[in-house]
């Protein structure tokens, strides 16, 4: 199964408790970390609801 690579380039700060909790969930805590998550519609949709606070690109 293929791998997509995230990361954080954008403060929490000031974002809503639910998005701040779906960085939290795929392991984005600073700027700056990076996480590997699988390519499947559950990840698809946290990044969705983070898309401007984070990169995605594929592993």
């Amino acid at each position: 199964m293929a791998n997509i690579n995230i990361k954080l380039t954008r403060s929490l700060i000031g974002c809503k408790k639910d998005q701040i909790a779906t960085a939290n969930s795929l392991g984005l805590r600073k700027i700056g970390d990076t996480t590997s998550q699988p390519d499947n519609a559950q990840t698809k949709g946290k990044v969705a609801k983070i898309l401007h606070l984070i990169e995605v690109s594929e592993a």
